[in-house]
This record gives C-alpha cells, sequence and structure tokens, in this order.
C-alpha cells in the first residue's frame, strides 16, 4: 500500500469558509492518508479534529491567522523515503520569489519545501529542488495585506507581507485545492486536486499528476524509480472512490 502525504493548508473556517468542500471529503476518507502536512491557517478546532480522523499523524505549522497557537512551529521538516520535506506557512518569507524559496529550502536542508498563504496551487522545480503550494483547501478568499495581514507581533504584516500579496486580485475566485504526495526513495508523485467549474457552474474535481526525482548518483536510481510506478495505483485510487 503507497504511503500517501496530504499536503493542505489556508483552510480559514470559520472566517472565510463555511467548510472544506464535500467533494473533498469524499475523496479524503480515513484510511487512504498517511500523514498529514497542514500548512497552517487552520484557525478551528473542528477542523484539527476532522484532519485528524483522515490520518492520525498529523503535522502542522503556525499560519499567520493562528494568532492563538503560539506553541506551533513556523516550520517543520519530515523525511521520507530518501527526501526532506520542509514545510511552512510563508508569512515568514521576504516574498514568494523562486530565489528567496530556494534560500529558505537551502536554510532547511530539504529536497521539497512547501508553503501557503497564497491561496494559489503552484508548483515547480528549480535548482535541483521541487516547490510546493497547495493552495486553499476551502477556496478562502484572499485580501491586501492593509486589511488583515498580521505578522508574530500584531501590526499591519510590515513589507515583507506586502511584497507576498503582490499580484493578489481582490475579484479573482479562489480554486479550492489540495494535495497527495506520493514518495518512493529518491522520486516523488505529486497528485494536485482542484474544484473546477464548467461552463454551466457545475463542480467536478480535476486531478493533475507532476513528478519530481531527486538528481543522485546514477547508483540505485532504476530501483527507486521502479517501486514509485508501482505506488502510483494507490493515489489514483483516491480519485475514484
Amino acid at each position: 500500500m503507497a504511503f500517501l502525504i496530504l499536503v493542505i493548508g489556508d483552510l480559514h473556517i470559520p472566517d472565510r469558509a463555511l467548510d472544506i468542500p464535500a467533494k473533498f471529503k469524499k475523496l479524503l476518507a480515513p484510511g487512504k492518508i498517511s500523514q498529514t502536512l497542514c500548512l497552517g491557517n487552520l484557525t478551528d478546532r473542528s477542523t484539527y479534529e476532522y484532519l485528524r480522523t483522515i490520518a492520525p499523524d498529523l503535522k502542522i505549522v503556525r499560519g499567520r491567522m493562528d494568532v492563538e497557537a503560539t506553541s506551533l512551529p513556523l516550520t517543520s521538516v519530515v523525511t521520507h523515503g530518501n527526501l526532506r520535506i520542509g514545510f511552512l506557512e510563508g508569512f515568514t518569507l521576504v516574498s514568494n520569489e523562486p530565489d528567496l524559496l530556494l534560500a529558505e529550502a537551502n536554510r532547511l536542508d530539504v529536497d521539497v519545501l512547501c508553503w501557503g498563504g497564497t491561496h494559489k496551487f503552484e508548483c515547480f522545480e528549480y535548482m535541483d529542488k521541487f516547490f510546493v503550494n497547495p493552495g486553499s483547501a476551502t477556496g478562502a478568499f484572499t485580501t491586501t495585506a492593509a486589511s488583515w495581514a498580521v505578522n508574530l507581533g500584531g501590526g499591519d504584516g510590515g513589507e515583507g507581507q506586502k511584497e507576498q500579496d503582490k499580484g493578489f486580485d481582490e475579484d479573482e475566485e479562489v480554486v479550492p485545492s489540495f494535495c497527495l504526495m506520493d514518495v518512493q526513495g529518491i522520486s516523488l508523485t505529486l497528485y494536485v486536486y482542484q474544484l473546477r467549474k464548467d461552463e454551466k457552474g457545475v463542480e467536478n474535481v480535476a486531478v493533475e499528476k507532476v513528478t519530481y526525482t531527486k538528481p543522485v548518483e546514477p547508483t540505485g536510481a532504476g530501483n527507486a524509480a521502479a517501486g514509485a510506478g508501482a505506488a502510483a495505483s494507490g493515489a489514483a485510487s483516491v480519485s475514484s472512490s
């Protein structure tokens, strides 16, 4: 059975969204996910308890809106196979530019860096590392830094937060999304789930797959690639349930 890792964040329940979409909840049935990485902005206890029903192994970092969760770490790292995966919400970053994300990945000494805060799915490979933003699982709206950004000590979030919020369109509809990761040795398969509307307004879950392989010496790489192919069916079955 594949070891599937749920990457989820920017939930903002109940302040900006009522709940995780029902179509997502149907996919995230207990017993399918082995570990959850929550990138912050959880904001309510009932959602925390729900995430624990998906996978008891729940790792959480502090988001900018988790103002009362002072005991949560700002960053965290897990290791699966031969990959180190770091995750954070992102409000401590000056911006989301690739070079700054790379610097954070190097600081944490990770191969894969997951970050949030933008409410928009994104993934890319840069300088041999893999970067993933799972977006908002609820489709929670975003606003400008001046109206809601909160830093560790309070205030308006500062220039760093304003830099992150550049490019946000308050009229743009946020597409709910989350990601699943399947790690086999040096290889990672990312499954992206997005709740999209067709021209008639009917919502359907779209699934995309992205792969990443950590650059290493050729020795042993063939075995890892073979294992990755065998495990792909585990994540695919989530979308068909």
